[in-house]
């Protein structure tokens, strides 16, 4: 397991309790450099949405515990957040969750010339993931050729 991998995973450890008091789930965890700044981020959801009050809870909790752990090397800052309207889908229960729903998928390579899809969720499995597009087509997608899958949305 990298470093990256194991942050994460420990802070994943170390946040769920906390989540699971306040009847938060959490989304996901990453530990990401950008700009030059490491960021470890904890990204949490509600029924109903998560608001800032909420953010600063978890961060004020969770700030306390990685001053104790002090596990990450690096400096960085700790950031609680929102997954928002772009939410990935990650895990099982997010493909639970959006069944019957429409789908944005982008590949890394193109398919047929193709690198963006929209369909509608109709089956998933630890490998795939299969959509059906507006014209009824079924297409598959092995979940290795996924860069990003999230519920897609229309202004």
């Amino acid at each position: 397991m990298s470093k990256r991998e194991n942050y994460e995973t420990r802070t994943e450890e170390l946040i769920t309790p906390i989540l699971e008091r306040m009847n938060f789930e959490l989304v996901d965890v990453e530990f990401v450099k950008e700009g030059g700044i490491w960021y470890l981020r904890a990204y949490i959801d509600k029924e109903g949405g998560i608001t800032v009050n909420d953010c600063e809870a978890v961060a004020r909790e969770m700030n306390e515990i990685l001053d104790r752990e002090d596990y990450v090397e690096e400096s960085y800052t700790f950031e609680v957040s929102s997954p928002g309207l772009g939410r990935p889908l990650k895990k099982e229960k997010d493909y639970a969750r959006s069944m019957g729903k429409e789908l944005e998928i982008r590949t890394y390579r193109a398919i047929n010339r193709e690198k963006e899809f929209y369909g509608v969720l109709k089956a998933y499995d630890d490998k795939t993931v299969t959509i059906e597009t507006e014209d009824g087509e079924e297409l598959t997608f092995e979940k290795k050729d996924i860069a990003l899958i999230r519920l897609a949305f229309d202004f």
